[in-house]
């Protein structure tokens, strides 16, 4: 099975999302990227514009997965938590990475092109694709919490 991943950064991370849509388009698991931008590094909209408007494919299931990048991941990471239905994390190492999926079902993961280089970030994206999140586990409960919060209000 594979998956859509969308993908979206800022100026500040064009050049990584160039790369990370690269590895993503060669990875057998991802059948489709879907890129929102920016396409140039002259493109200056700000990262919550591109970061909603990916968080938003994502929540409509028209992707999976989502990619987003930003200066320091945060403000892509703080923009996308705000699209219902969406968990989004910053992270910029393994064991962060892991358990975004196996303990949170983090769909949107976010990096810093000024915190982390390429080459890790393209490990931590290879990394991300092959976890999966469990909902027989003991995280499940604490998920199903959030998500009913969420409905709630």
């Amino acid at each position: 099975m594979t998956v859509t991943v969308a993908l979206a950064a800022d100026d500040a991370g064009f050049e990584l999302k160039q790369l990370i849509a690269e590895q993503l388009r060669a990875d057998e698991r991802v059948g489709e990227v879907l890129d929102y931008g920016v396409h140039d590094a002259s493109d200056d909209r700000a990262y919550p514009r591109l970061g909603l408007t990916a968080a938003e494919a994502v929540a409509a299931g028209d992707a999976e997965r989502g990619v987003l990048i930003c200066g320091t991941g945060i403000g892509m990471c703080i923009s996308a938590n705000k699209v219902g239905g969406v968990r989004a994390t910053v992270a910029h190492d393994s064991y962060s990475v892991e358990r975004s999926i196996k303990s949170n079902d983090c769909q949107v993961l976010t990096m810093g092109s000024r915190v982390v280089g390429p080459e890790l970030a393209k490990r931590l994206v290879d990394e991300w694709l092959g976890y999966s999140f469990d909902p027989a586990s003991a995280s499940a409960e604490k998920v199903a919490h959030i998500t009913h919060y969420e409905h709630q209000h």
